[in-house]
């Protein structure tokens, strides 16, 4: 017999089928998602710790090639490398991870959670241990960072370089603050992921478009703020339907034509000017522009991830990985650090040798970053290698109560905010210190 040819209206019912399925998880087959029959996966997803550490090793070399010194007559002076650089846009297209490393968070705290549960678990227990775990580094970074912002005011440098270097220190903690939230809100969101959702990622997706519209028509920035939660809860969710395996269940068509049509959407954003091209731009406030990133990166991950799981067996990505994994909020918050000291030192060599610093993004430059990128790596393995026992110290039994670990989140938050707002000074980060030291203290009985 000949072959049946496929009828292409087919493929439009299997598609609203498949839709249907996943608004309905009462109608979801055991592929497709966490049925109260479904066995959760056994161990960890090696693919998805190296796509985590692969984000991570991404932002500190990006962070490593934006940070720069010049000496000039007035002394030393930290720069932004990338600031009006023309080869900046163009790389953010490739570096610009927080979307996928969002996404790669909702599918590790989905899966954590399920097991938790499993277990016998309660949300507050699940909420008291990322707390611990995203706050116990941040109170000896941030304290550190009082200390040497202290030893350089005592040393006689320029009050405002120290100023310069507090505000540089503080620049990624956004990150701890944001993800804090996210975390803290994922037993909440995977409820609503369980009852509807298609339903609840479309309504986060809404929300994160109408705060940028309304930021744009009035003119008020400082709506955009609202985003700083829309945005990379849209992208957890997303995640969701990694872990649940959702994705994978549309067919390699379907994905592949929802990346095209995100990237292809980008694209016009960017000829039309409603977005800037340069995507490290659309980070502050987070603009939509991010959950199209988000969406096309997480088709490219959904089509690759057996290619990333033989790859992360391999035995030296395996020891990269083994090494990132566990240490991943200790090398975010010591990378700026190790940096800042870097510059620092450089600054003082130039001045005391007389070296001239070549001029950032001119040839000589160039051919500097390859040693410069290279030391931060090391530098920054060897300090995550130090302090990750902040990290990785077993959390003592949580308290069972929701009001005083819904007390820590919001400690934790005003900590890193004082930060953001009134700049990582001695006094400012004293106080943030305190303030993470109380939310430690809530999660405990």
């Amino acid at each position: 017999m000949w072959p049946v040819k496929p009828r292409p209206y087919l493929h439009r019912v299997n598609l609203i089928n498949d839709l249907t399925l996943i608004n309905d998880p009462s109608r979801l087959p055991r592929r497709l998602g966490h049925t109260a029959e479904a066995p959760l996966p056994a161990g960890r997803d090696t693919g998805i710790d190296l796509v985590r550490a692969f984000c991570v090793v991404v932002v500190v070399l990006l962070h490593a090639l934006m940070a720069g010194v010049t000496v000039g007559g007035a002394g030393p002076e930290f720069v932004n490398t990338a600031e009006g650089a023309a080869w900046f846009t163009p790389l953010t297209w490739v570096v610009q991870v927080m979307p996928l490393f969002f996404v790669v968070g909702g599918f590790a705290g989905s899966i954590a959670y399920r097991r938790l549960r499993h277990r016998g678990g309660t949300p507050v227990d699940f909420l008291a241990g990322r707390v611990h775990r995203l706050l116990l580094p941040a109170v000896f970074s941030i304290g550190a960072a009082g200390v040497g912002l202290a030893m350089l005011a005592a040393g006689g440098v320029p009050a405002d370089l120290v100023l310069t270097a507090g505000f540089r220190y503080g620049q990624p903690l956004w990150f701890l603050a944001v993800f804090l939230v996210c975390q803290a809100l994922l037993p909440a969101l995977v409820a609503a992921h369980d009852r509807a959702p298609l339903g609840s990622i479309l309504g986060l997706t809404a929300a994160a478009v109408a705060v940028e519209v309304l930021r744009t028509t009035t003119g008020l920035e400082v709506i955009g703020i609202l985003n700083l939660a829309f945005v990379w809860l849209t992208l957890q969710q997303l995640g969701f339907f990694l872990a649940d395996g959702c994705l994978e269940s549309l067919g390699r068509r379907t994905v592949v034509i929802t990346g095209l049509g995100a990237v292809t959407l980008l694209a016009g954003f960017f000829i039309t000017g409603i977005f800037s091209p340069d995507l490290i731009e659309n980070l502050n406030p987070p603009t939509p522009a991010l959950l199209l990133v988000g969406v096309a990166q997480t088709a490219l991950l959904s089509l690759v991830r057996p290619t990333l799981t033989r790859l992360s067996t391999r035995p030296r990505i395996a020891a990269v990985t083994g090494f990132v994994t566990p240490r991943t909020m200790t090398i975010y918050l010591w990378h700026m650090p190790v940096l800042l000291t870097m510059a620092g030192a450089t600054a003082l060599l130039a001045m005391d040798t007389g070296v001239v610093l070549p001029e950032p993004s001119s040839a000589a430059w160039w051919l500097t970053r390859p040693l410069w990128l290279g030391i931060a790596a090391v530098l920054t393995t060897a300090a995550a290698w130090a302090l990750a026992a902040g990290e990785q110290r077993r959390m003592p039994p949580p308290t069972a109560s929701g009001f005083r670990a819904a007390q820590a989140v919001l400690a934790g938050l005003a900590a890193v905010v004082l930060l953001l707002v009134a700049g990582t000074t001695v006094l400012s980060a004293t106080a943030a210190v305190c303030l993470l030291i109380v939310a430690l203290r809530r999660i405990r009985r």
